[in-house]
């Protein structure tokens, strides 16, 4: 399953986003480090597709994608040193496919600010550089341990080190080690430290209902905030994660007129489950009938029979062929049976591609 961690500086949001999220309720009072354990979360993926296809087959039970949400206690300047709560909630982001890091995007006299003024960019930094100095110490530490087998002139200790090499020079340029420009093989030969910098990471920009909202305000903070990310080669989302934490106690079909009220026109989750599955390259299939309809998560650019594999290893060690038509396809067919007769049901082999919102049948030995 998908692993996000979500993190920040104190009060940026990032429990009540959690809680948005995940309907849980962990403590989200206005003062630095009311997380004080890991909260955990698994969130199902919104796809309307899925409850589209899951009426269509009559099925019993619909099983959204699912990513699972680390709430982790907020970072300070410092962390990578022990300050605040330090090294032990860094280690928890190193369990984490992807950082999702919340950046207060607000300015409210009531709601204190660990820094003392509201800067996006600045937060930004502040925890990158917490990120990149614990993953600095984390390949000393490996350094020092390859010292000997690399001085006795053994193959794979030095190669190794020479690439840890390379992203101690990294570090010191400021760079986070995704932006190392590492070659596969080199990036699998330091894939066992776990490093934070080398986690995608995707921004979350948390506005407030009734607040100064830094993007309406013509002052700079916010530009310089998108610029940043556009350097790090990173996506954000804009979220209110308050209103949506709200929202999550109004029935469905109210929901709608509340965020006009709120003036919150956007479904803020919705937008940045997405962007978590842009920035880590994700897509999902389906399969659907009677017993149920299920969404599947498979990184981009997959073959048929390791799509398969999501469901079981037989479906990609013993493939045989898969028989694929897009949902809107077959939502538009009516049935699987006119959709066949149509020639919209294609056989594919084990060179096919799949494509979002596929809808398989495997046929393995």
């Amino acid at each position: 399953m998908l692993k996000l961690g979500i993190v920040g500086l104190p009060n940026v949001g990032k429990s009540t986003l959690f809680n948005a999220l995940t309907k849980a309720s962990v403590p989200a009072e206005n003062y630095p480090f009311c997380t004080i354990d890991p909260s955990v979360g698994v969130v199902g993926v919104p796809d309307a597709r899925l409850g589209a296809l899951a009426k269509f087959s009559a099925s019993e039970k619909a099983i959204p994608a699912a990513i699972e949400f680390v709430d982790i206690a907020g970072l300070v300047k410092g962390a990578a040193q022990g300050e605040g709560l330090g090294n032990q909630f860094l280690a928890h982001i190193r369990e984490t496919d992807a950082i999702l890091e919340v950046v207060r995007f607000f300015d409210d006299a009531e709601v204190h600010h660990v820094e003392g003024a509201v800067e996006p960019y600045k937060d930004i930094e502040v925890i990158n550089l917490e990120l990149a100095l614990a993953d600095a110490e984390q390949v000393r530490k490996r350094r020092d341990k390859l010292a000997r087998d690399a001085k006795a002139g053994m193959k794979e200790a030095l190669a190794e080190d020479a690439v840890l090499a390379k992203l101690e020079q990294g570090f010191a340029a400021g760079k986070l080690a995704l932006h190392a420009e590492l070659p596969r093989e080199e990036r699998a030969a330091v894939a066992p430290l776990n490093l934070l910098t080398m986690k995608p990471i995707l921004y979350a920009l948390n506005r407030k209902s009734g607040a100064h909202n830094l993007d309406e305000l013509a002052d700079g903070r916010a530009a310089r905030a998108y610029d940043l990310i556009r350097e790090l080669g990173a996506r954000y989302v804009f979220v209110d994660a308050a209103t949506e934490r709200e929202l999550n106690d109004v029935a469905d079909e109210d929901r709608l007129r509340f965020r006009e009220e709120f003036g919150v026109h956007e479904d803020g989750l919705a937008d940045l489950i997405r962007g978590a599955y842009e920035t880590l390259d994700l897509i999902s299939f389906f399969t659907t009938g009677p017993k149920e309809t299920r969404a599947w998560t498979i990184s981009a650019g997959s073959s048929a029979p390791l799509a398969g594999a999501a469901i079981h290893t037989d479906f990609k060690d013993k493939f045989i062929r898969a028989e694929v038509i897009g949902a809107d396809e077959l939502l538009a067919a009516g049935s699987y049976a006119a959709a066949r007769e149509a020639g919209k049901v294609r056989t594919e082999g084990k060179e096919y591609v799949v494509k979002d919102g596929d809808v398989i049948v495997f046929l393995h030995g």
